[in-house]
């Protein structure tokens, strides 16, 4: 069933003479800011009060305030809408214990005029995204879920209308397909294709008289751009799932896709993204600039807000602030490297994982990309940051499986590589090759095993112990293979984070090092 909501943000009323003139729109945009509620450091951690103290943080959602706030002051009487393009779910300590309503609170505060749901809003299922939608006071969309026979029926938009300077703002959303592996939806949401649907819901705005159309896909930049230039009538695509960096050191902000213009904020609230659109007297976009603005120590925070933070983070503090290791080295969790290729927090949680079940007869460890969001820096390691590393709350899952789950499990691991996604596997007790330049699913080569007596070839026919967590266990980042091959499975180990820890502890000061165990050609 279609859901669309009409808001009045500011209406402002043009007179006669300008309704001729041209129109700018002013769109303030965040996206995957992922519960990063407090400061966070050059490693999209938590910021520490020694970094604080020397001016290094970045972000947060008081930095986001004032920020917002600073530019409502400075454009007022013109077109300003706050969007948010999802992921605003998981990835601190902030989620793991408030369950995303510090997030309601805050945007809300902020005055966010709509959130396109990303995957990571399933993360507790429906229900998990249900209670935040009860909690803010702006519209969430994605038109391409059938919610028909879910709880979340009629509580998501299709589509969303603003009115902004006697003008009709138009909204469309879609959400990823693959959210079935990457999160929780559940088994009574159905998705749609993403172009298909926005196809339609864009007709449908445009039916209504809607010229000046937005869309807001939870994607990535590889489908955005693709978004762009296969759905007739969209003006500007504002993205998020990638976590793509835009301006002078990243791609061109905007991106032009034809005469399309295509952005998005980073992550972990690190950049509020400005895009200014000009429109024509008949909604036809003239013209596309803006930039990706720095949120670092030269935003002072909301004062008000940074205090509601700081009172929030009070009960978490004892939890964090446990110094459970030392590091000699930056412990490397890049979402670049660990998402392409062997990185040294793969290592680490793929070697603390074997190492945990070692003496079950297990010899296999594989561990995705995606699980990994943050790295450590040299020095003392607290339980905060390691949280922060793997935030998900997984548990060990460990099963019997042949060599050839093994390898088809490798495959799924690298088939989308291009794109960054989560799937892509860091193990331990395992070498192995892959080429990008190979269709998908014939560009794994040289699979290697650990044994008492040095690296063997990968046994097709050989049944293998092996570890991950339970999300991957259970199908998650494609990895089906795991769920329906996998034997003698248990799901119920102990949390990876806190495995994690005590491997640390165990090895401590610990060094992080690359050993060749993943080779792209």
């Amino acid at each position: 069933m279609s859901v669309r909501f009409l808001l009045s943000t500011a209406a402002l009323v043009l007179s006669a003479g300008a309704a001729q003139a041209d129109y700018t729109l002013h769109i303030l945009h965040t996206n995957d800011l992922h519960s990063r509620i407090e400061q966070i450091n050059k490693y999209d951690s938590t910021c520490s009060d020694k970094d604080a103290a020397e001016a290094k943080c970045f972000g947060g959602i008081a930095r986001v305030a004032a920020k917002v706030a600073t530019l409502r002051t400075e454009l007022a009487g013109q077109n300003v809408i706050v969007l948010d393009a999802g992921d605003q779910f998981q990835g601190s300590l902030f989620y793991t214990s408030y369950k995303g309503t510090d997030t309601a609170e805050f945007m809300t505060a902020i005055g966010y005029d709509a959130m396109a749901v990303g995957n990571h809003e399933f993360d507790d299922g429906p229900e998990g995204l249900a209670a935040f939608v009860e909690k803010v006071k702006f519209p969430l969309l994605s038109g391409n879920l059938d919610l028909s026979r879910s709880l979340l029926k009629d509580k998501i938009a299709d589509t969303v209308v603003l009115e902004m300077g006697g003008q009709k703002i138009g909204l469309v959303a879609a959400l990823a397909t693959d959210t079935v592996e990457t999160s929780s939806p559940g088994p009574d949401i159905t998705f749609q294709d993403e172009i298909e649907s926005l196809k339609a819901d864009v007709a449908a705005l445009t039916a209504q008289g809607v010229t000046k159309i937005i869309a807001l896909p939870h994607t990535g930049f590889v489908k955005d751009q693709e978004i762009a230039a296969a759905v007739p009538g969209i003006d500007a695509v504002v993205g998020g799932h990638s976590h793509t960096l835009f301006g002078k050191d990243g791609a061109s902000y905007p991106t032009m896709v034809g005469k399309v213009p295509v952005v998005s904020a980073y992550a972990y609230s690190k950049y509020l993204g400005h895009l200014v659109l000009t429109f024509d007297d008949a909604g036809n976009l003239k013209s596309a600039g803006g930039e990706p603005i720095l949120l670092d120590a030269s935003v002072t925070p909301d004062a008000t807000m940074a205090a509601r933070v700081a009172e929030l983070a009070k009960p978490l503090q004892a939890i964090r602030d446990k110094v459970v290791a030392d590091s000699t080295t930056e412990i490397d969790g890049a979402r670049d490297h660990c998402r392409q290729m062997e990185c040294a927090m793969g290592n680490l949680v793929a070697e603390a994982m074997l190492d945990r079940v070692k003496d079950q007869g297990i010899s296999i460890a594989i561990a995705n990309g995606g699980g990994l969001r943050a790295s450590i820096d040299a020095g003392p390691v607290t339980m905060g940051e390691v949280l922060t590393v793997l935030p998900f709350q997984n548990t060990l899952s460990t099963f019997e499986a042949k060599g050839t789950t093994i390898l088809t499990a490798l495959e799924n691991g690298v088939s989308a590589v291009e794109e960054s996604e989560g799937r892509f596997p860091q193990v331990a007790g395992l070498k192995y090759t892959f080429d990008p330049a190979k269709p998908a699913g014939s560009r794994v080569s040289e699979v290697q095993v650990a044994t008492s007596v040095g690296w063997k070839p990968l046994d097709p026919g050989a049944t293998y112990g092996v570890v991950t967590n339970n999300f991957l266990r259970g199908g998650g980042d494609g990895y089906k293979m795991f769920a329906t091959e996998g034997l003698n499975a248990y799901d119920f180990g102990p949390d990876l984070a806190d495995v994690t820890a005590e491997y640390l502890a165990a090895h401590a000061p610990y060094a992080a090092a690359l050993d060749g165990r993943i080779t792209r050609k």
